[in-house]
């Protein structure tokens, strides 16, 4: 995939299906290597957690529709090399922002909860978790997501 073209994005919004798609992956070793480099590689491009998270769930099992997906994460990661995070000095505020995406889930109806906190400027830490329990509304779901980042304790020399 060295010459391939990048993708704009990490996952498509609409899914191309076919008959084929849904057939097993005629080697998962190889998709199980590709997600296992994909997994390291989120500690420092924080923009691929998702995507290699809905990837891994299919670990066991991929379909060649998962590896049409992990391709285009592939070549997502290719038009991306450039992107970093930055480490600037500045105020060091701490700031958290939290956000969760309601019954995302079709299969269990959970909903996803996503944080980033920034010590100045300079990202400091980021997670995307599902929710351990269905929420009623989108409401419940935000104030979970709140809740559970409010609830990490931080502690600056």
């Amino acid at each position: 995939m060295e010459n391939c073209k990048a993708a704009p994005t990490p996952i498509s919004v609409q899914s191309k299906t076919s008959t084929y798609s849904h057939l097993p992956f005629t080697d998962p070793l190889i998709y199980r290597k590709i997600i296992g480099s994909l997994q390291y590689l989120t500690i420092t491009c924080p923009d691929i957690a998702f995507p290699t998270n809905l990837l891994c769930q299919a670990m066991h099992h991929p379909l060649n529709l998962h590896y049409y997906k992990l391709k285009r994460l592939l070549r997502y990661i290719k038009g991306t090399t450039a992107y970093g995070l930055p480490i600037t000095r500045g105020y060091l505020i701490l700031r958290s922002y939290s956000d969760s995406d309601w019954a995302s889930d079709p299969s269990d109806r959970k909903s996803t909860t996503g944080y980033c906190s920034y010590l100045g400027n300079a990202l400091i830490s980021w997670s995307v978790k599902k929710q351990p329990t269905t929420a009623k509304s989108s409401t419940e779901a935000e104030y979970r997501a709140l809740a559970s980042r409010s609830s990490n304790r931080y502690h600056v020399a």
